[in-house]
């Protein structure tokens, strides 16, 4: 005889899992009303949905922030449709891992996928459980946290891309706005030229060197002169790419002046920046 499923008994498992409803049925169905099994069927629906979509692109998703004390917090829970993306429950599930990495301060992402929630479960299984619930790639794209004595977080309106930004003191919440929606907005690789990659830097460099090279004007200039050109290259690369040597955006002064305006003593000593890739 078969097990009278309530919708009583749906609405449970669906608190417990956050699958849909008809997921919900099935599973209780499968499992005659036994929740533990249900669960573990739902779960194992997640799995197989993370193997079928496996060579899918996670390319929508969610970036969120958190700032607690000196220490900021931002994650990306990817998918691959902006339908799901845009859903109030995959938002509310991105906020709930961010909530887990807060909770236990996970240093990097291995350490947060491997972070286990209240009822136990890991991270890494609730981002499987909800390739189940949406039936598409879902995954944990980002995670990084930076400490400072103070730190501004900006998220753009797409909720694609965001910046977490650390000062060596407290300033203006206006200026430490700014300066997160420049980077933000504008991408740039590192904070100043000292703490540009080394291997961006050489291939910069190269290629310079290679445009000089190439110009029939520069056929019988020395290999210094040459040099010399490539550095006046590379201070526009810098003039672009570094956050403090970019101009304000719609402005002719730098980002360094623009803090040094505000608060000569003021540095930017940590800088994150993700974006969702299409």
């Amino acid at each position: 005889m078969a097990i009278e499923i309530k919708a009583a008994d749906v609405m449970k498992l669906r608190k417990m899992t956050g699958a849909g409803m008809m997921d919900c049925k099935k599973a209780l169905v499968e499992a005659e009303g036994d929740y533990d099994r249900a669960q573990d069927i739902i779960r194992e629906k997640g799995k197989l949905v993370v193997a079928k979509r496996a060579d899918r692109s996670a390319s929508e998703g969610v970036v969120v922030t958190k700032i607690v004390g000196n220490k900021g917090y931002m994650l990306c829970l990817a998918c691959e449709t902006d339908f799901v993306a845009q859903n109030a429950e995959f938002s509310a599930s991105a906020n709930a891992i961010l909530e887990i990495a807060v909770a236990a301060d996970a240093a990097d992402l291995n350490a947060l996928l491997a972070v286990k929630n209240a009822e136990g479960r890991t991270v890494e299984e609730l981002v499987t459980e909800k390739s189940g619930q949406t039936g598409e790639k879902v995954e944990l794209a980002y995670y990084a946290r930076v400490e400072a004595p103070y730190i501004n977080a900006y998220v753009h309106f797409n909720k694609k891309l965001g910046t977490l930004l650390g000062f060596s003191k407290a300033i203006s919440e206006e200026v430490a706005h700014t300066i997160a929606m420049q980077a933000t907005a504008m991408a740039p690789i590192s904070i100043d030229i000292d703490d540009c990659p080394a291997d961006v830097v050489a291939h910069e460099k190269t290629i310079a060197l290679e445009q000089m090279k190439q110009d029939p004007k520069n056929a019988n200039k020395p290999e210094a002169i040459l040099e010399k050109i490539a550095e006046g290259k590379m201070r526009k690369f810098y003039e672009e790419n570094t956050l403090l040597n970019q101009a304000v955006v719609g402005e002719k002064e730098s980002i360094r002046e623009y803090l040094a305006k505000a608060d000569k003593e003021a540095k930017v000593i940590a800088y994150k920046r993700f974006a969702l890739e299409a």
